[in-house]
């Protein structure tokens, strides 16, 4: 009775469990835009991918259950008709009905003496904790996915822009050069540079729309909405989108055994340990109990009565005797793929150490490219003031005026993608630190 109570207690805590994610969602509360605040809580609530993860963690968790209900007694019952024929002695039939209804109970039960069952119930909680850590690894992903490819929107949403001013620029530029060519000024080959120039700036145009729209597409789909609506897809600008905290430039070497792609092994490694223990206990003998009840209404008793029942109770160990070449298999079988997971374990560290130490780096390099672009646009910005004051001076062409404000809005295009590369460098870091940021 006491093993039964403790079954289904088990078995209550497991059914009322819920797994909370312990994610760091504050991390893009500091990129100050409440558009990709939202994003964030939407992706966590409609991306499919990441539904699909908790059912595949409802079916570790009842494999726990199934593995549970093993180290439980058994009790069984069946239903059966009998239509018998006996032999007569000395001119008498035996007084045994010829037709008779029999209701036997069987009960098994196998003693977990040497905790085989046990360890297997483990071995499927530490598998179930791996995919624990699977399924925030798919969380940290989808987080990273949705913030990397919202600035992508915002750069692209300002390289649109300027590459649409630089289209004017170089329209204007063009009806200038035409009229110099009626009037002999150019010739017919600088005429066509121009034209040229117009052409290459419309295809740079129509690549960034292109870009813009699969990124659009890409986003919708992480948020669990339909592509036809990735039009409609609010969002900030990109001047004002800018990462408020810090970023350390030193990290702790002890984060790197919490991300969860690391725990994960962790606990699958636990789970072969386990297995092989197991494997080895196979080598034992089992202990196991049977009982057996059976009412029937072939005999003169009454039915549920002694009189009509038979029972017996057998108790008694159990040997294998020709799978010792299966068992000795199944052993190796266990080690070679704890040493498989062990492997993979020390990959996944040199992995973890590679991935922090390359987004580091990105980070400082990215900073200094950042830097340059901002001085070479501060000059640009100069060199177009001149430019301007000159024009109106009458110093110089509209066309050479046009020149440098096409190369000021080019410039502009080189720094915000320096910054938009800055800003995904911190959220891979996010990434591979497990979401410690």
């Amino acid at each position: 009775m006491k093993i039964f109570v403790l079954g289904f207690i088990f078995c209550l805590f497991l059914q009322n469990t819920v797994f909370a994610i312990p994610l760091n969602i504050n991390f893009f509360t500091r990129f100050n835009d409440i558009w990709l605040e939202k994003y964030i809580k939407e992706a966590l609530e409609n991306n499919h991918e990441l539904k699909k993860t908790t059912h595949v963690l409802e079916q570790y968790r009842q494999q726990i259950k199934t593995q549970f209900s093993k180290e439980l007694p058994n009790l069984s019952v069946s239903s059966n008709y009998l239509g018998a024929h006996f032999p007569k002695a000395d001119g008498n039939s035996f007084l045994l009905s010829k037709n008779s209804y029999i209701l036997p109970f069987r009960v098994g039960y196998e003693p977990d003496f040497l905790l085989k069952n046990r360890d297997k119930t483990n071995s499927k909680k530490k598998l179930y904790e791996a995919q624990i850590h699977n399924q925030k690894s798919a969380y940290i992903s989808l987080l990273s996915d949705v913030a990397s490819v919202y600035i992508n929107i915002l750069l692209l949403d300002y390289l649109i822009d300027k590459q649409i001013k630089i289209l004017e620029d170089k329209s204007q530029n063009l009806s200038y050069s035409t009229g110099k060519f009626k009037f002999g000024v150019i010739d017919f080959i600088q005429l066509n540079d121009k034209k040229e120039q117009l052409e290459t700036q419309k295809i740079i145009y129509e690549n960034l729309v292109k870009k813009q729209k699969t990124n659009l597409y890409n986003f919708a789909l992480l948020l669990g909405k339909s592509a036809y609506n990735s039009e409609n897809i609010q969002r900030g600008k990109l001047d004002e989108f800018e990462y408020i905290g810090s970023i350390p430039e030193i990290i702790n070497s002890d984060l790197i055994y919490e991300r969860p792609d690391i725990k994960e092994i962790e606990e699958k490694l636990k789970s072969a340990k386990i297995d092989i223990r197991v494997a080895k206990k196979e080598f034992l003998p089992s202990f196991n109990i049977t009982g057996f009840l059976a009412f029937d209404t072939a005999g003169g008793g009454n039915f549920f009565s002694w009189d009509s029942s038979f029972a017996y109770l057998v108790a008694g160990l159990t040997q294998d005797i020709l799978k010792g070449g299966e068992k000795i298999a199944n052993l190796r079988i266990k080690k070679a793929r704890f040493m498989e997971l062990l492997e993979e374990y020390k990959q996944k560290d040199l992995n973890a150490i590679k991935e922090i130490n390359n987004s580091l780096n990105l980070i400082k390099q990215d900073k200094l490219i950042e830097k340059n672009y901002k001085k070479q646009l501060d000059y640009d910005k100069q060199n177009y003031d001149v430019s301007y004051k000159k024009l109106r001076n009458g110093i110089i062409a509209k066309t050479d005026f046009l020149a440098d404000k096409t190369s000021l809005h080019q410039t502009q295009q080189l720094f915000a993608n320096s910054k938009a590369t800055r800003l995904v460098d911190y959220i891979t870091l996010y990434k591979v630190l497990g979401g410690q940021l």
